[in-house]
């Protein structure tokens, strides 16, 4: 989960719920992953931040899967009633433009990182997309601000010192 273009949420878990397909997986992820960040969402507002209205975009790289949340007609059949439920409810969701599920190629997802192994460039394109930052250059770049002219000057004469030996 992103704001404002930073990774503020994550889960990599295994699915409890048996399901007989990929399409019907992706449908109970994808109603979790839209409820958490409709939680989310409200959350942020009743904080008092404003977040802009383009509702929330959820990616999917099952094609399958975004044709029937975005479908007029409901098309899938299974004989599991659970999934259909989720199934309606995203529908619904995407329809009110509460949500909107958009098409991510598997090489894009940013997930991928947190449940395979990855090889070290697809690894650090990982960190990049998720925004991670190696804590230490940013201490020093901190210290370095916060440094006075009093330190400077210390700092210089330490030099003069040093020289004079």
């Amino acid at each position: 989960m992103k704001l404002f273009g930073g990774t503020i949420g994550w889960r990599a878990n295994k699915q409890d719920t048996v399901t007989t397909s990929i399409t019907e997986a992706e449908l109970l992820a994808l109603a979790q992953a839209a409820k958490e960040s409709m939680f989310i969402s409200r959350l942020i507002t009743e904080l008092g931040v404003n977040l802009d209205n383009r509702g929330i975009i959820i990616q999917c790289d099952n094609v399958q899967t975004i044709r029937l949340i975005n479908a007029d007609v409901a098309l899938l059949q299974t004989k599991l009633r659970h999934v259909d439920i989720h199934n309606h409810w995203l529908r619904q969701e995407a329809l009110a433009n509460r949500i909107s599920v958009r098409h991510t190629p598997t090489t894009e997802m940013i997930a991928d990182g947190l449940i395979k192994a990855l090889p070290a460039q697809q690894f650090q394109k990982f960190v990049m997309q998720v925004g991670l930052v190696d804590i230490n250059d940013k201490i020093q770049e901190r210290k370095f601000k916060e440094l006075t002219a009093e330190d400077f000057v210390r700092a210089e004469e330490q030099l003069d010192g040093g020289r004079a030996e």
